[in-house]
C-alpha cells in the first residue's frame, strides 16, 4: 500500500472513530481488502490498542462484511449506547450499512456458466468502485453480492445482463444467502509456525518447494506478499498460494512429545 494511501486510511479511521464517539451515531469505512484491514490493525497497534480490545479513540468497533467469514469488510465504529450484538441484530433486519443482492438468470435454459470474475466484471462495467462492493458469492447459475445500500439499489435497478445472460437482481436479507465459502479442516504436526513449514504441511510439499513459492512472490498473508519463509503465522491469518489455493490458519492445538506443534487449518475447496 502506498504511503499516501496509508496516511489517508489512518486519517479516515481516526475521523470516523471520533465522529461515532462524539456525535453518538455509527460510522463506517468503505469495504477494505485483507491488506487494508491488516494495515488498520498495524495502525491500532502503533497507537497502543491491544489486540483483544476492540476500542479506538473511545469508540467500540468491529469488522463486518455482511456475513461470517467475509473476506472484504468495513470497520464499523459504534456510539456508546450501541454494542456489537445489538448492531448486528439490527443490521440483519434493516441492512442499513450493508445490503445483499441476489442475482439470478431470467431463463436458466439459456444462461451462461458465470464465474466470480464475470459478476465482478459486470459490476465494474457499471462504473462501480471496488470499495463499494464486498464479497461476491457465486454458485451454480446464481450469485449474492454484498454492497453499500446505495450501490445495491443501483445494481437492483440497472444490472440486467451479464455476458449473454439476462439477469434479475433482487435485494434479500443476508440470512437468505445459502452460498458459503467451503473449506476442509486439516490438522497435523509441524516443526514450527513458520509460513514455509505450514505451506509445506498444507499442500504436501517439501520445505524447499514451499520456500521457492515464497521467493517467487506467490504467497500472500492477509493480502500482503510474503517475502520470508521465517514469518510465524498468527491464528486467523488468511494465506493464499498462487497455483495451490487458500487457507485460514487456526493455530496450535497442542504439542507432541518431541516438541512438534499440532496445528489446525481450514483449506478452501
Amino acid at each position: 500500500m502506498e504511503e499516501k494511501t496509508r496516511d489517508f486510511l489512518a486519517g479516515r479511521i481516526k475521523d470516523l472513530a471520533n465522529r461515532a464517539y462524539q456525535n453518538g451515531f455509527a460510522t463506517n469505512t468503505v469495504f477494505l481488502s485483507l491488506s487494508e484491514q491488516a494495515h488498520v490493525y498495524q495502525i491500532f497497534a502503533s497507537e497502543g490498542v491491544p489486540k483483544n480490545v476492540n476500542e479506538y479513540l473511545g469508540a467500540r468497533f468491529l469488522f463486518y462484511g455482511g456475513f461470517d467469514e467475509a473476506e472484504r469488510a468495513m470497520i464499523i465504529f459504534l456510539p456508546d449506547y450501541l454494542d456489537e450484538e445489538t448492531f448486528l441484530l439490527s443490521e440483519k433486519e434493516e441492512q442499513s450499512t450493508i445490503s445483499c443482492i441476489h442475482i439470478l438468470p431470467v431463463n436458466n435454459k439459456f444462461a451462461d456458466e458465470l464465474t466470480h470474475r464475470d459478476y465482478l466484471g459486470a459490476l465494474m462495467n457499471m462504473g462501480i468502485e471496488r470499495d463499494q462492493i464486498g464479497d461476491i458469492l457465486a454458485g451454480e447459475k446464481e450469485a449474492y453480492v454484498f454492497a453499500t445500500p446505495e450501490i445495491a439499489a443501483m445494481i437492483e435497478k440497472e444490472l440486467i445482463r451479464i455476458k449473454h445472460t439476462s439477469v434479475k437482481c433482487t435485494k434479500v436479507k443476508a440470512s437468505e444467502c445459502d452460498i458459503r465459502l467451503k473449506f476442509q479442516e486439516v490438522s497435523g504436526s509441524v516443526a514450527s509456525e513458520r509460513i514455509d513449514a505450514i505451506i509445506a504441511f498444507v499442500y504436501h510439499l517439501s520445505r524447499s518447494e514451499a520456500q521457492k513459492l515464497i521467493e517467487s512472490e506467490s504467497v500472500f498473508i492477509d493480502g500482503r506478499t510474503a517475502y520470508s519463509g521465517g514469518y510465524d503465522l498468527k491464528p486467523g491469518s488468511r494465506v493464499s498460494v498462487r497455483g495451490h489455493g487458500k487457507f485460514i490458519y487456526d493455530g496450535q492445538t497442542g504439542t507432541t512429545r518431541k516438541g512438534r506443534l499440532f496445528v489446525k487449518v481450514r483449506v478452501f475447496v
